[in-house]
């Protein structure tokens, strides 16, 4: 018998089709579905409820999306998924920038959903152990010993390399903005040195072998996402 999923997704969003078409799918895949179609009703779920995940529309009758999100990130750390017919590269920095985990433009594929909130309840997970060894294929990363082996030998970075890296590892599946990896890494004086990340991005890509590297994702005009094996 398949393993299935548990946890509880809160959907919100006040398109009824989208209701219709994700209830179903989730339940199957082991979830129990919350249902809000305001930006008041989800914040009161949330809080009363304590879902597992939440996909949040920006575009709902009451409040924006954008303001549900600023408030929900005042007393949860869930991941959130943006579903939103906004494509707007401006749209997508703010959401990330704001706290959102990830961001799939309408429509969308069910089954690349699915992979996303299982990305991201695994994201949330590695947070709450973010102390123990991560393991990245052959890729073994140790925040306590401050050191980090490929196929056992230890792989020989830079201290902005290793801090970039393990940034990326515990944030594995999820979308960083330039301004959230370069104020993390080298500090809120830099947030503009978007050039100077790049150079370092490929420097570790060069490092990490062309296995490794490809999971290391460029999403243009937002930031960078380490990818999962697989995935």
């Amino acid at each position: 018998m398949t393993n299935l999923p548990s946890g509880r997704i809160l959907v919100v969003d006040d398109e009824p089709q989208i209701h219709r078409f994700l209830a179903p799918a989730l339940t199957v895949s082991g979830y129990e579905v919350l249902r809000a179609e305001r930006g008041d009703e989800a914040l009161r779920l949330a809080a009363a409820r304590a879902p597992d995940a939440i996909l949040l529309d920006l575009g709902l009758p009451d409040m924006d999306g954008q303001q549900v999100l600023a408030r929900l990130r005042e007393f949860t750390d869930v991941p959130i998924i943006i579903l939103s017919a906004r494509d707007r590269e401006a749209e997508k920095i703010a959401a990330f920038d704001a706290g959102a985990d990830d961001y799939v433009e309408k429509p969308f594929g069910l089954g690349e959903l699915l992979a996303r909130i299982r990305t991201a309840v695994r994201h949330r997970l590695r947070q709450d152990n973010a102390e123990k060894p991560l393991s990245i294929g052959a890729l073994v990363i140790d925040p306590v010993a401050h050191r980090i082996t490929l196929s056992g030998e230890v792989l020989g970075l830079t201290r902005r390399e290793h801090a970039l890296l393990l940034l990326l590892a515990r944030n594995q599946g999820r979308v960083l903005t330039h301004r959230q990896i370069l104020t993390a890494v080298w500090g809120p004086a830099h947030t503009e040195d978007v050039a100077y990340l790049r150079v370092y991005i490929g420097q570790l890509r060069r490092k990490l072998g062309a296995e490794l590297a490809a999971l290391i994702s460029t999403e243009p005009g937002i930031g960078y996402r380490l990818r999962e094996l697989g995935v």
